[in-house]
């Protein structure tokens, strides 16, 4: 039965994971076709990987697609600092044209910025205007880009011509075409005016170029037949020509091995036959950009070849190597290397400019030793020789050695298979080499236990969101030892705002976790502890967050989360316990965790003006679902001291969870269903929090509470999920999976589960899976390619506790 069920539903997914490891090396398809487009790392940004088969002398390209970079016209900061005019009062209304005198004006190098750290000239007033007056010499025969970064609101004028406009911001530079004519030969003038309106504020601008190519030896597209994703693999099959293609992109990530889980290395294997019975001359190439080594593309790199450990090696990374000077969202690594490998005698590697077929499959090439440049590709050319019906195989490995990968209050930490003495690289690509085959074993055993148990918990539709969830939230994360030789799994806030380790992240996620290694959850509560009980963070709460991503140095979240975190922490040091059968985890804790318990019987029950972790639905009192968090945390404490022998404590907090649930559902009741605040009649909201009273066993509300619950939820649903609350009509798809396991039945359970399966199916926005979207249009509203998908698991542990 179960057999039938793995190849009966497709689905297509918003974004394919190929190689996924961590926050910074994670590369991603964002197309139904792998050769549409280049791939990208989950923010967006090209990250190369290519791939082209030679069939008796026809080249197929199976993977990827060469991204022609851009030629600059006029540099913005990222390249050459510059000065420009600029005046932060209203000008007179012909501000943006030629002729325009600039008196009074200031001068000031870019970017402008408020964040002093980053800023050229600093700016913290509500609006700037900034004329940039430059010179071109000769025409421009390629196509021409305005090249931008601005926040918040723009207006952007070229030779006094209105060239672009936008309400919002953006955090990266955009490239906005430029109408032919515009930029004349000799004097021009840029003129931009930005709006502060919110949050941060920043500015830069240039103009680029996208250079005409000349003809060359087409190359055909191979033929697309399907793309399966399971838990650490994603495969597809072509046609090429006279030969069939399978492409298995391979991140062993097995939970239950954290020695391979860290180990950086993802396995790329091609698979070819013939198709019509005779046999064909095969040459197959693989290639990966080095923009997988850089922050911008502006940045030079260097790139060597060698041999090591019995395998032919690419190496390449940036000349600048800034390690761990960086903090934030949408940035990449640009300290360590990246490196290509691959065994066999027969096997010839290069560093070129452009991957063409001309120069990939034609004669030597350039020499890899000692290369430098921007855009380089590491190009691996394999022959198969002669291929009849017999499938014949290579493997090629994709790796990155981050030197040190996360700096903990001050300390540079290197990653957790690093932190060994004699561990190179090198020796992980050789293992990663000669342990391929029980790998695949390993891996392939692995997936059909993951969707067995998706499929058994949920359904079919339920398992394949498990499997798209898997890798993404693993990714997510970054595995290390502290320096007290504890186990660290640090995640990053994705397209959030970049938080490392932050409480209400780990808090959805931990579902995946309790199921397949509960280890790796402690790993995320670690910190969180160390940052109390070493005196660093004083307050009687728990902190949000130990910093921005990579770095570690205590809570950068503009305000606390008191009720929230502090709930989150009680309810997951329960679960850990529940699920390990043993109180070891919390008795280590036990002043920490007894703190916020005392916090929140005083004030979790009617939760003051304060934010919880829907945050980006702004400021919420008398939150009756962070109430129930409260409340359910209390009882999870009570357990907790029951176990540890702490009788008195136990009776004491049990007691208060369960009077407070009585009043709690007085105070709620809003007819046939809870209100979304204690003063707020005729309003709703998900009620996920009280999922853990259920599958925990703790029996602090009554199951009357998740019947009217679900009850109610079921005439609310819209097309691609139900609304988060009655505030608005978007949600979030790790809470829906939350609501839907508080049903009593499988069909209630499938009506609020399907829909998530349905967005992530038909959702417009093609990112790595988005967890907050609009539930009437299946798109993003924000957020992407973070760990709480593992929040998609709660089902599966709801099974795993019911045994």
């Amino acid at each position: 039965m179960l057999g039938l069920c793995v190849s009966a539903q497709t689905l297509r997914a918003p974004a394919y994971p190929l190689i996924t490891h961590d926050p910074y090396f994670s590369i991603w398809s964002m197309t139904d076709m792998l050769n549409a487009a280049p791939t990208k790392h989950w923010t967006g940004a090209d990250q190369g990987l290519l791939g082209m088969v030679k069939v008796d002398g026809t080249v197929y390209r199976f993977l990827g697609a060469e991204e022609q970079g851009y030629k600059t016209v006029l540099p913005a900061s990222d390249e050459k600092s510059y000065d420009v005019k600029y005046s932060e009062t209203a000008p007179g209304a012909d501000w943006m044209k030629v002729e325009f005198g600039e008196t009074g004006w200031n001068v000031g190098k870019a970017p402008f910025s408020d964040n002093s750290s980053e800023a050229g000239t600093v700016w913290r007033s509500k609006d700037l205007w900034y004329r940039r007056t430059f010179t071109i010499a000769g025409k421009r025969s390629g196509p021409l880009f305005l090249k931008l970064l601005h926040d918040d609101n723009v207006e952007v004028y070229l030779n006094g011509t209105p060239v672009y406009q936008k309400t919002g911001w953006t955090g990266k530079f955009i490239y906005i075409p430029l109408e032919k004519g515009l930029l004349k030969t000799g004097s021009n003038v840029l003129a931009i005016h930005v709006a502060n309106t919110a949050g941060g504020a920043s500015l830069d601008a240039g103009i680029v170029e996208k250079p005409l190519l000349p003809e060359v030896t087409p190359v055909k597209l191979a033929v697309q037949k399907s793309v399966r994703l399971q838990a650490t693999q994603t495969s597809y099959d072509f046609g090429c020509g006279k030969v069939d293609l399978v492409l298995t992109f391979t991140s062993p990530l097995l939970p239950d091995d954290l020695n391979l889980l860290s180990r950086p290395v993802s396995y790329v294997g091609m698979s070819v036959r013939s198709n019509d019975g005779a046999k064909h001359d095969v040459q197959l190439y693989f290639g990966a950009s080095t923009d997988i080594s850089i922050n911008t593309a502006t940045q030079a790199v260097k790139a060597e070849k060698y041999a090591a450990e019995g395998l032919s090696i690419l190496k390449a990374g940036t000349v600048e190597q800034p390690v761990l000077k960086k903090k934030g969202d949408d940035l990449r690594i640009d300290w360590g290397y990246m490196y290509v490998a691959a065994a066999g005698k027969d096997v010839r590697q290069t560093v070129t400019a452009s991957a063409a077929p001309a120069q990939v499959f034609g004669p030597a090439g350039v020499a890899g030793a000692g290369l430098e440049g921007k855009h380089l590709w590491l190009n691996t050319l394999a022959p198969l020789g002669t291929v009849g019906s017999k499938p014949m195989e290579r493997v090629f490995l994709v790796g990155y050695d981050d030197i040190y990968a996360i700096q903990y209050f001050h300390q540079n930490l290197r990653a957790w298979w690093r932190d060994k003495p004699g561990a190179t690289i090198e020796k992980e690509l050789s293992a990663a080499s000669a342990g391929y085959a029980d790998i695949m074993k390993k891996c392939d055993a692995f997936n059909q236990r993951l969707y067995k148990d998706a499929f058994n918990a949920g359904g079919e539709k339920y398992a394949r969101l498990c499997e798209l969830a898997y890798r993404q939230s693993i990714a997510a994360h970054k595995l290390l030892k502290s320096p007290e030789g504890e186990i660290l799994f640090l995640s990053k806030e994705n397209f959030s705002n970049g938080s490392i380790n932050t409480v209400d992240v780990t808090y959805p996620s931990a579902p995946l976790y309790l199921v397949y290694n509960p280890d790796l959850l402690k790993g995320m509560l670690n910190g969180i502890f160390y940052f109390s009980e070493s005196g660093k963070w004083t307050k009687p709460i728990a902190a949000h967050d130990l910093g921005t991503y990579p770095l570690a140095n205590g809570q950068t979240y503009g305000e606390d989360m008191p009720v929230e975190e502090c709930g989150n922490m009680i309810i997951l040091t329960t679960a850990i316990c529940k699920v390990e059968g043993s109180a070891a985890y919390a008795k280590k804790h036990w002043k920490t965790l007894s703190t916020w318990a005392e916090y929140l019987s005083k004030e979790g029950f009617d939760p003051a003006n304060q934010l919880c972790t829907d945050d980006f639905a702004g400021h919420l009192a008398r939150n009756v679902n962070l109430s129930a968090k409260a409340i359910v945390a209390l009882g999870g404490y009570a357990w907790l001291a029951k176990q540890c022998g702490e009788e008195e404590t136990a009776g004491k907090y049990g007691q208060m969870a369960k009077d407070m649930a009585v009043k709690w559902m007085q105070m709620a009741d809003d007819g046939d269903h809870y209100a979304l605040t204690f003063s707020g009649k005729g309003t709703w909201s998900q009620k996920y929090n009280l999922v853990w009273d259920k599958i925990l066993g703790l029996g602090i509300f009554p199951k009357e509470v998740y019947e009217k619950e679900v009850a109610y939820y079921l005439t609310k649903q819209n097309k691609y999920g139900l609304p988060l609350d009655s505030r608005r009509k978007y949600t979030k798809s790790d809470w829906v999976l939350w609501t839907s396991a508080l049903a009593g039945s499988r069909k209630d359970f499938e009506a609020l589960a399907d829909p998530m399966y349905t967005y992530a199916d038909e959702t417009p926005t093609r990112v790595p899976l988005s967890d907050w979207h609009e539930t009437e249009d299946g798109k993003q509203v924000g957020f992407q390619a973070r760990s709480v998908v593992g929040g998609y698991f709660m089902k599966v542990l709801e099974e795993k506790f019911s045994k």
